[in-house]
């Protein structure tokens, strides 16, 4: 180990710390035989972090533009700053709108099958100025990943933009054109999209905007239409990205488009939500079959409204972010990065949770446990890192290491419980006790 500084930052529900830096560590060569043994192998590495992030719906747009331009630019810089922020470098915008948007639209006329009627004059006016404004802050550009949730309701079975319904054969093409439309538009706003999935929950019929997609009919969408379509742009680079839904039936998913090397070649990797089950382990079996593609966490909130003070949204996002980076999980992307004091606005209802909420009627800003969470990661595991081996998570400390490209290590160490406990962290010859109060979550850097 090291003769430097050894950093510690905590974050826990009794102490009142928040991402605070805490006493350095001091390395010994004794061990505490009541603590916890967490060894670390820096030489055994796995996949490469990419980076975190979170979208750009037009609610948190909406809702930033509800408070002061102090308090939005004041957000906005505590997500995305490379150093004073979260370091958010990914996005994700919506392709037409989603339940998280004011209400039901499309870039489109009715019927217009050419397309020529094609804008996204309604982005310009909430969505891309926020974009806009990360970006400067990130000081890069950002690694956008669009998603549809609905064709136009003319372009579906159920004549209808909500409550599921499939895309009809007629207009394959078509929408397949519609993806390449707005990957232009955005390009020509100077916003680049990095990666697009297929569709937003495609076994999800929802009561707000959604479609249904088999596994088969994903991967023939991609292999006769949208992947040609993408080749025929000129847009190679472009990550596609199949599923963009929960764990449960991933590998079967995973493996109905991968499985058929004329799909696969357009594919870059698989998206995922964290709705319905935390089986992590199925994100290694997609890895272990297809381990040539990638994996990346696409959508993940709080259900049912805000939750303002509550201690167990936050443990939940770490919970999630260590099981998936363990199971070869490259890039994490959260839902909608601010919603107003409801939970929204969101045009059928469907309030939730943020990291940040805020009061659209008194101004006041509420940065919840699940923001500073996110930062135990997100602030410190940069880009390209390498996820390293440690030991596995228990009920007591879940934990999970990477090597960043400085050469710096990265160890997250989660106590979901209600009682202390101490944690000797291994590398080499060299111990560090670290002390890991009830329900907190400690980042150590070695």
């Amino acid at each position: 180990m090291k003769t430097k500084t050894i950093t510690h930052i905590q974050s826990a529900r009794d102490t009142g710390d928040l991402l605070q830096v805490k006493q350095p560590l001091q390395p010994s060569s004794h061990k505490n035989n009541d603590a916890i043994e967490i060894m670390l192998d820096p030489e055994t590495t796995y996949q490469t972090i990419l980076g975190f992030g979170g979208a750009f719906t037009e609610a948190a747009a909406y809702s930033l533009s509800l408070i002061s331009e102090e308090k939005r630019n004041e957000i906005i810089y505590r997500y995305f700053h490379p150093e004073d922020g979260l370091g958010y470098c990914f996005g994700r915008t919506h392709i037409n709108s989603c339940d998280f948007s004011l209400e039901n639209y499309t870039y489109v006329h009715l019927g217009d099958e050419e397309l020529k009627s094609f804008s996204i004059e309604r982005e310009k006016n909430l969505v891309i100025p926020l974009i806009k404004d990360a970006t400067r802050i990130a000081g890069q550009e950002l690694n956008i990943v669009a998603s549809p949730w609905s064709p136009p309701h003319w372009m579906k079975s159920n004549y209808d933009m909500n409550h599921g319904g499939k895309l009809l054969p007629e207009y394959h093409s078509v929408w397949a054109n519609y993806y390449m439309k707005y990957i232009e538009a955005m390009e020509t706003e100077g916003i680049p999209i990095w990666g697009l999935t297929i569709q937003n929950e495609p076994e999800a019929k929802q009561v707000w905007d959604s479609c249904l997609y088999t596994a088969e009919e994903e991967r023939d969408f991609i292999k006769h239409h949208l992947g040609p379509a993408i080749r025929k742009s000129g847009r190679e680079g472009l990550k596609v990205i199949i599923w963009d839904h929960n764990r449960d039936v991933v590998f079967d998913r995973a493996s109905g488009v991968l499985s058929d090397p004329e799909a696969a070649q357009y594919v870059w990797g698989t998206g995922l939500h964290w709705y319905v089950s935390e089986e992590f382990e199925n994100l290694t079996k997609v890895h272990d079959a297809f381990p040539d593609k990638h994996l990346i966490f696409t959508e993940g909130c709080i259900e049912g409204g805000v939750q303002l003070g509550a201690w167990h949204t936050g443990e939940r996002y770490a919970r999630n972010i260590i099981g998936d980076f363990n199971n070869y999980l490259e890039a994490w992307i959260d839902w909608n990065i601010v919603l107003n004091e409801e939970g929204g606005p969101n045009h059928v209802g469907n309030y939730c949770d943020a990291p940040v909420i805020v009061d659209t009627k008194t101004g006041d800003v509420h940065y919840n446990s699940s923001y500073y969470y996110i930062g135990h990661f997100s602030k410190y595991v940069k880009p390209g890192a390498v996820r390293i081996s440690c030991s596995e998570p228990t009920e007591r400390i879940q934990t999970t290491a990477f090597r960043n490209t400085t050469g710096e290590i990265v160890v997250v160490m989660m106590n979901e419980n209600d009682k202390s406990t101490i944690v000797n962290l291994m590398l080499q010859d060299q111990v560090l006790a670290v002390e890991m109060p009830a329900h907190s979550i400690s980042t150590v850097l070695l």
